[in-house]
């Protein structure tokens, strides 16, 4: 039920929802202080969060900085949040998502010695079936490349957070010899991620992908002032993460 909930009402936290009961209130309001009021408010919405900068700002405050690979100490796995893709199924194959940034920056780790092991968590966050099985599928990649299937563990039942974290654990302990581990997922997801794997007992080192903070703070002159459509689609991701946690929280999964 929280599943199916969290995902049912996910689309009233996001900043298009807001502009949007903005914008109809400026349009069809009849009250002309309101309307007037709501005009400003939908303006102002659209500059907040359409800008760069000031999206980078406050993602800042929230996101887990990343790591360069060379300043990683060896661990035994790296764990792979699943949620970075999607499934075609008129071409029966997985389509990569920015988060796919995670299972190419595990695949860097495993290819530089930094971790032995690749354990990817996760089936399908849909509601329905959608052809989606993540882990499994995208195992079936890589020893496709040519990994050894024995080097690619596979945890194919959850379908949140909260879920990965319990059923990596479980599979982990059938694997007594992985003792370290590393926590591989967005930064965005980190905080969240690190507390649910804690919960569970799991002390992991986080390596944070498709990071959206700009850490060196160099902008260009149009982040400044040229709004961009994609960040509505950033506050997105980090309310829900905000959001996310709290619910978490109070459901005693973290």
């Amino acid at each position: 039920m929280f599943f199916i909930l969290s995902k049912a009402l996910l689309f009233l936290i996001t900043p298009v929802f807001w502009l949007g009961l903005a914008i109809l209130g400026a349009l069809f309001l009849k009250n002309e202080v309101w309307k007037k009021r709501m005009k400003w408010t939908s303006i102002g919405l659209f500059v907040f969060f359409s800008n760069s900068v000031i999206f980078s700002m406050f993602c800042g405050l929230w996101e887990v900085p990343g790591t360069k690979i060379k300043d990683v100490k060896k661990h035994d796995v790296a764990i792979v949040l699943g949620g970075m893709s999607d499934y075609n199924n008129d071409l029966d194959e997985l389509t990569i998502y920015r988060q796919a940034d995670r299972i190419f920056q595990a695949i860097t780790l495993y290819k530089t010695g930094k971790v032995k092991k690749i354990l990817i968590s996760g089936d399908s966050g849909y509601i329905t079936d959608r052809g989606l099985h993540e882990a499994r599928q995208m195992k079936s990649i890589l020893v496709k490349w040519g990994f050894p299937p024995e080097d690619i563990l596979t945890e194919e039942i959850s379908k949140n957070t909260h879920e990965n974290a319990q059923e990596s654990a479980k599979l982990l302990k059938k694997h007594p010899e992985l003792k370290s581990y590393i926590l591989v997922t967005s930064g965005t997801h980190m905080k969240r991620s690190l507390a649910c794997f804690k919960k569970e007992g799991l002390k992991c080192t986080p390596f944070s992908t498709d990071l959206l903070t700009n850490q060196t703070w160099s902008f260009h002159w149009d982040q400044y002032i040229i709004p961009s459509m994609d960040n509505f689609s950033y506050w997105n991701k980090l309310i829900k993460e905000m959001v996310g946690y709290i619910a978490y929280s109070m459901a005693g999964y973290i």
